[in-house]
């Protein structure tokens, strides 16, 4: 200290000048006191830069700045130091064993991200929103983004309003966002926690060395074996979120004198049910990496991981039946001899590998060379209720005969409001509501014993199963290869570059996976004898697959669907950085080509033929992004930055065939969509405060989306009763806002924090819609569509949705926080945050936006229309505001040397109730019917369905270090 506090007094009369100079140190871990190997040692906004070596030292040499400095160490998983020091003229500067403290916010994010990862997406609709960002898996240092990570993600906050399809995850340098939707399956990697805490991330438009990104920001996390210290850990966790209970053990050797390194972990979670009842968990982790290093130029790396999974899902649910058992309720699961059993599963089984080749070329170079490897499935089931045996009559004609109701507990007809859905109920009408409530309060949970006796009955009587449980199976291989450069082509300025390329083929059917005690499964839409809908008769018409017309299916078989899509993309990036004394700057470019063709493998009888069987046409796109951004330092203190991008993509393989399931057919209009983004920050820098204040502005254009649903009121299909694919285009949405981070460490020991986001997330303009499915084939309306769509399609009215103005439905658009952390030297520490939300917006309903709101059935506008209540009818709901208050605190403990420890949260201390997202019905969608629905004295028949939060939660996490 006296040291510093000479050359602090040096300072004053020292001026800023450049001279051959050199600092030398080490640093080592601020707990165990070992050295800490690849450590980034740079001196504050210059270009002098290094990392520490295997035994915790580094030096910097060069024409090194004189006078007043900051030395800046960071290393993933730590808190980063910034060390005010003073460089002399000739004269060495030595800093030995500078302590770095672990990083215990990361934990915090962890347990955060796995928690809601594996917990909040197995809602139905899996586009609402409810995914994490990539952010929340960084390692960074922002306290906004810290914000972000654990305490806002509980309410489905969108840093930016973005969700992770606007951002990229990779692992050791090759992509994970799936190409079916573009998001990132962060269940692939769930479980491994203790080795996966080296991760660089790029926050939004900012550049990343391994790839162009996404403008939701860049991870990557890097899964090297020769990077992890040595040691190994083994923990148990214990918590009410998602899973019950973890036990996780691993070890890692280090980089060993022989120049090998090895690394490994196995986990398992399990629990009957979290937070929301009947969801269970059973998930194990597996993963292990080699590393040789065959000399100073050359390492390969190899990396694999497997997660299997299986979740039982939750679903949103209406004020009704809210109000009837409340939050914790589940639909989806009922008893089985006993036991619990949840009817809808998510079983996630997709092994990944990665090989890598480090190449330092020299100094100045580096080339990376990655290969990746994905199999495997993911499954999601369900009760398929359409079982019918075949019946042919004297005149030679099929007809299918069985079928049941929809057997969920919660089904409309269910439910106290289906007897009070006239405006003047009878006594009667009373008398069955009540029954009903009583009902469904005492036993309202899925009757899956009744499957196996409605299908005992069946069987007794020579038919086929009525009940089955279906899985839909997504069965893809992939192989990835990309080649990364980075290069210092001068002292200011550096280049990186990546070409890479993946190949998909995706296998999508559905396949029996439990027959319910039935003894076959006729593979037919009973539905289509309904309505015949081709020249083929109502016998063909039903078959799901023309080739193998009314056959049995078992349990393993493939039936309803089966297709395959094949996609490939080929991409490049380009990027150079140039850093100085006052300003540094990059710019970024991208190009690259995505193609998807879909092969049918049955042939569907609504779509006869090459409309459903063999390969579709190749849809190619060809995109290019730029961005680019620059950095202003005034002072050491102060820098304030601009960046701003434009960039094209493919819209995802969901979003580009109307119905892949049924047949060929192609997303009319269908085309890349556009993103521009722009960010101006503030960012305020001393040992005390770190602040950053940032503006920032994005718009999304020619979006498409495709939602799948039954309605009452599909114009065009004959008494509007069907089942449809809404595919809406040209969807346009602006996002503008600002947020905050700030963190003071008032003292050694306490630091306090706040963040906060203000924005508004809104759609800019119309969008284009029209219908489509089997329903509508064959009917005398198809003439009125304008050219170019094919028959089986729908356009209503003039074609548009008024969305102009509405919210998108991106969680909370203000959210605001206050805390303290409180870090003892004796190794505990506690910590505790409020948390403010406003302003989250229901997910609207599209189709009651569109002209079927106002037309009758015969297409014309209606005659008793009040365009008062209708603004009111189609008001957005706002969810409103409320304030979550967690706890965090931990403690350590050393013991020779070995190390115990435990860290514990509290979610939602005061178990404060809100809703999280939610969405409107489409089932009833026109001014008359939403008036009969306003108008029940037993509430609306088909009301918004809302996901509420989560009570009061904890999770406590025990560990062993070694």
């Amino acid at each position: 200290m006296k040291r510093y506090l000479a050359q602090y007094i040096l300072l004053l009369i020292t001026c800023h000048i450049y001279a051959q100079g050199t600092i030398k140190g080490s640093v080592v871990d601020g707990l165990t006191s070992e050295p800490l190997i690849d450590v980034v040692v740079s001196l504050e906004d210059t270009r002098f830069t290094t990392r520490t070596n295997l035994d915790g030292t580094f030096a910097l040499t060069g024409e090194l700045p004189q006078g007043d400095q900051i030395l800046v160490l960071t290393r993933t998983s730590y808190v980063t130091k910034r060390l005010p020091v003073i460089i002399l003229r000739s004269t060495p500067l030595e800093l030995y064993n500078i302590p770095l403290n672990g990083d215990i916010t990361l934990e915090q994010q962890q347990i955060g991200v796995i928690s809601l990862s594996d917990n909040e997406i197995t809602g139905d609709n899996d586009d609402l929103g409810n995914f994490n960002v990539s952010g929340l898996l960084s390692a960074s240092r922002d306290a906004f983004l810290r914000a972000a990570a654990f305490d806002f993600s509980a309410a489905f906050f969108r840093p930016r309003g973005l969700d992770n399809a606007n951002s990229k995850v990779l692992i050791n340098g090759i992509e994970m966002n799936k190409q079916f939707n573009g998001r990132p399956q962060f269940n692939n990697w769930g479980g491994i926690n203790d080795l996966q805490r080296n991760q660089e991330f790029a926050q939004g438009l900012a550049p990343s060395e391994y790839a162009f990104g996404g403008f939701a920001g860049t991870t990557n996390i890097i899964l090297r074996a020769s990077q992890y210290r040595k040691g190994g850990s083994v923990s148990y966790a214990s918590a009410n979120r998602s899973y019950t209970g973890r036990v996780m053990a691993s070890y890692a050797s280090g980089l060993q004198a022989n120049g090998w390194s090895y690394a490994f972990l196995a986990s398992r979670r399990f629990g009957d049910e979290g937070f929301v009842d009947g969801t269970i968990y059973d998930a194990n982790s597996f993963f292990g990496a080699v590393e040789k290093k065959i000399n100073d130029q050359h390492s390969i790396n190899f990396t694999g991981f497997f997660t299997p999974n299986r979740r039982g899902r939750s679903t949103a649910i209406t004020q009704e039946v809210f109000e009837l058992r409340g939050r914790r309720y589940n639909p989806n699961w009922g008893f089985q001899n006993g036991e619990i059993r949840n009817t809808r599963e998510r079983d996630i089984q997709e092994p990944v590998f990665t090989l890598n080749h480090y190449w330092d070329v020299s100094k100045k170079t580096k080339i990376n060379t990655n290969l990746g490897y994905q199999f495997g499935t993911i499954k999601n089931s369900r009760v398929d209720n359409g079982g019918t045996r075949l019946i042919t009559t004297p005149d030679g004609q099929e007809a299918f005969i069985g079928g049941a109701r929809n057997p969920i507990p919660n089904f409309f007809q269910l439910l106290p409001s289906f007897f009070l859905q006239d405006p003047n109920p009878t006594a009667t009408d009373f008398q069955n509501a009540f029954l009903a409530e009583q009902e469904f309060i005492n036993d309202g949970q899925f009757d899956i014993e009744a499957l196996f006796r409605g299908n005992a009955i069946s069987v007794a009587n020579g038919g086929n199963a009525i009940f089955v449980i279906q899985d839909d199976v997504i069965q893809d291989t992939q192989f990835s290869a990309n080649v990364i450069l980075s290069t210092a082509v001068s002292d200011n300025v550096t280049v990186n570059a990546n070409v890479a390329y993946r190949g998909l083929n995706s296998a999508n059917f559905a396949e029996v996976a439990d027959l319910l005690g039935g003894n076959g499964y006729l593979d037919v839409d009973f539905f289509a004898e309904d309505d015949v809908t081709n020249s083929l008769g109502a016998g063909d018409a039903a078959q799901s697959d023309l080739r193998n017309r009314n056959r049995i299916v078992g349990v393993g078989d493939r039936y309803k669907y089966n297709y395959e899509i094949d996609a490939n993309v080929i991409s490049s990036f380009g990027q150079a950085q140039f850093k100085y004394n006052k300003v540094d700057f990059f710019a970024s470019g991208s190009l690259s080509n995505t193609s998807y063709q879909r092969n049918g493998l049955f042939e569907n009888g609504n779509f006869p033929g090459a409309r459903s069987f063999g390969q579709s046409e190749q849809l190619s796109f060809t995109n290019f992004g730029l961005k680019g951004g620059i950095t202003y330092k005034p002072t050491g203190r102060h820098l304030v930055t601009l960046n701003a991008g434009f960039a094209t993509q493919a819209p995802g393989i969901r979003n580009s065939f109307t119905n892949a399931r049924q047949n060929n057919d192609t997303v009319i209009g269908l085309e890349s969509e556009e993103i521009t983004s722009a960010d101006l920050s503030y960012i305020f820098r001393s040992p005390i405060i770190k602040a950053r204040l940032t503006g920032f502005y994005n718009t999304l254009e020619n979006q498409i989306d495709i939602n799948f649903f039954f309605t009452e009121n599909a114009q065009g299909a004959g008494d509007g009763f069907a089942f449809v694919q809404e595919v809406l285009t040209g969807i346009n949405t602006r996002r503008i806002g600002a947020e905050l981070g700030f963190e003071a460490q008032v003292t050694p020991t306490i630091k306090l924090k706040a963040a906060a986001s203000f924005g508004e997330y809104v759609f800019t303009d119309d969008a284009n819609q029209y219908l489509a499915g089997d329903d509508f084939l064959g009917q005398e309306f198809i003439d009125e569509n304008p050219e170019g769509f094919p028959e089986g399609t729908f356009v209503i009215g003039d074609g548009d949705v008024a969305l102009e103005n509405f919210h998108v439905a991106s969680g909370p658009e203000r959210v605001a926080q206050l805390g303290f952390e409180y870090r003892d030297p004796n190794f505990w520490w506690v910590g505790a945050t409020a948390n403010y939300f406003d302003r989250s917006f229901i997910d609207v309903s599209t189709l009651r936006r569109s002209d079927a709101f106002i037309l009758d059935t015969d297409g014309l506008p209606i005659n008793d229309f009040d365009p008062v209540l209708g603004r009111e009818f189609l008001r957005q709901i706002d969810f409103g505001d409320y304030v979550l208050i967690n706890l965090v605190g931990g403690k350590s403990w050393k013991i020779d040397d070995y190390f115990v420890g435990f860290f514990a949260t509290i979610n939602n201390v005061f178990n404060e109730q809100f809703i999280s997202g939610g969405f409107e019905q489409s089932r009833i969608a026109t001014f008359r019917e939403l008036q009969a629905e306003t108008n029940a004295s037993g509430g609306p028949l088909f009301g918004p369905r809302f996901f509420y939060g989560n009570g009061a939660t904890y999770f406590v996490n025990v560990y062993f270090r070694f």
